[in-house]
């Protein structure tokens, strides 16, 4: 399984931007843009229930090994971090646009 930021690396850059531009219709882009968005949503959803299901067995003695129940939750922490992160520069820039005189 592939993270949304990786999926986002490995696509293709063949193309430059002008060609990638002409291509690729709005609504096409709109769509693809959505369902990028939605995966990586949901691939963080699937990090927090793993995290939360092994600290949970973990606490009612179903694991024994701290070490992947904390190496979870710190992969959890960090996406969630990045996706936070990432929120805060898309309004940012949402803003810096609403700024801009036309």
């Amino acid at each position: 399984m592939t993270s949304g930021i990786q999926s986002l690396q490995l696509m293709p850059h063949s193309l430059n931007q002008a060609d990638q531009a002409k291509s690729v219709s709005p609504n096409k882009a709109q769509k693809q843009f959505a369902s990028s968005l939605k995966d990586a949503i949901n691939q963080l959803n699937t990090s927090q229930i793993v995290s939360d299901e092994k600290t949970k067995a973990l606490v009612n003695g179903e694991i024994d090994d701290l070490h992947d129940v904390m190496i979870t939750a710190q992969k959890a922490s960090i996406t969630l971090n990045t996706a936070i992160e990432v929120q805060k520069k898309a309004i940012d820039a949402y803003n810096e646009i609403m700024r801009m005189q036309i």
